[in-house]
Parts: structure tokens; C-alpha cells; sequence
């Protein structure tokens, strides 16, 4: 029996893309796309949700590309403009199941401990969870497995009894070898109709 359903944040109920910052600041596709993929690469960013200061961070780009130092820092100046709202298909389902008292539920986050105010200011339904675990304060993060463990072990979850949401296929893949029913997430209609699957009508 689901007892817990775990949300990953990002992707998932929360738009956020650093192209939606960049796309106003680069006249050029590609050369936006060569700035995120060489210089402020998605491994960089994990090293921020793992616990690294915005500052360190900022300081070891600086370095390395002193030429980028401009865009380099509107990264993390400007980065409210790269959330693009709420996923709002995902928002409604996370409401219908919290309405059903069936469930706990929780978010796990890779996320920056220095960014995620900003989000929780924001978004009104971060505060309907029943547990939070942000990688940035953790100082750990998916798809490591003591991370999800940290989730289990602090609110009692078993999982055998519990759901796992994610966009990223990695972090799917991880959450099952630590025992959990994971669901790799594409739009909010395909997560309709696996919560259907095992037995979750919503309707």
C-alpha cells in the first residue's frame, strides 16, 4: 500500500531553466547554448546544490574564464529571472492528493541552501509539504543514495510504501536501487496516468 509520495522540485512543480535568464542576455542561440554547456555547465550548478557557496562558485568561474565575468556573475545576480513559474498540471495533482489525507508528502530538492528562500517566498505550495530535504543544506545530493536516505531516516518513511517523482532519469534510476517505486516524469498528464496505474484516481 502507497503511503508517501516524494516530489523532486525542479522540472517536476517548478519551471526553472537557466536559458530562460540567458536567452535575454545572448543575441545568439548557439553562443548561449556553448556559454551553459562550457562555462556555466549543469555540473558546476550541482557542485552549488551539494553545498558550495554562490560565492565560491562564482570565484572559481572567474578564474577559469576570466573573458565570461559579465555573464558569469548575472548567474546567480539574476537567477530569480530563470524560474519560469509554477508547473501548474503538477501543482493541481500535488493539491488533489494532499486533499485525500491519504498521504505524507514530501520534496526532496537538489537545490542551492542560498537559493531555495527565494523559491519559498515564491511558491505558496512549498509550505504544503509535510518534509522538505534541500541538497544545499544537506550538503548532499541525488543520485547519491545516502541523500534519499536522509529523507527516509528523518521522517520514518519506508519504501516499500512510497512513490518517488523525478525528471531526471539518473535520479529515477538511483531512488529504485534504494528501494523505491519511482516514477521518471514527463508532463503532468503522463504522472496522472501512473498515479492511476498503482491505484491513485485522483478524479
Amino acid at each position: 500500500m502507497i503511503t508517501t509520495i516524494i516530489f523532486d522540485l525542479g522540472g517536476v512543480l517548478i519551471d526553472w531553466n537557466p536559458e530562460y535568464l540567458y536567452r535575454k542576455v545572448f543575441k545568439d542561440e548557439s553562443e548561449m547554448k556553448h556559454f551553459l554547456e562550457k562555462v556555466c555547465t549543469p555540473e558546476w550548478n550541482e557542485e552549488q546544490d551539494a553545498g558550495r557557496t554562490l560565492a565560491e562558485a562564482t570565484d572559481f568561474l572567474l578564474k577559469e574564464y576570466p573573458e565570461h565575468e559579465e555573464n558569469i556573475r548575472l548567474y546567480y545576480n539574476r537567477w530569480q529571472e530563470m524560474l519560469a513559474g509554477a508547473i501548474e498540471g503538477t501543482v493541481e495533482i500535488f493539491e488533489k492528493l494532499k486533499k485525500t489525507k491519504r498521504f505524507k508528502i514530501y520534496a526532496l530538492t537538489n537545490w542551492s541552501a542560498e537559493t531555495f528562500p527565494i523559491a519559498l517566498e515564491k511558491y505558496q505550495f512549498l509550505s504544503w509539504f509535510d518534509g522538505v530535504v534541500v541538497s544545499g543544506t544537506e550538503k548532499k545530493r541525488k543520485p547519491f543514495p545516502e541523500f534519499y536516505q536522509i529523507l527516509l531516516d528523518r521522517y520514518q518513511v519506508k519504501a516499500e510504501e512510497t512513490i518517488f517523482i523525478d525528471d531526471n532519469l539518473r535520479n529515477v534510476d538511483a531512488a529504485k536501487q534504494v528501494g523505491l517505486d519511482a516514477i521518471h516524469f514527463r508532463t503532468p498528464e503522463q504522472l496522472n496516468e501512473e498515479l492511476l496505474n498503482r491505484g491513485i484516481d485522483l478524479e
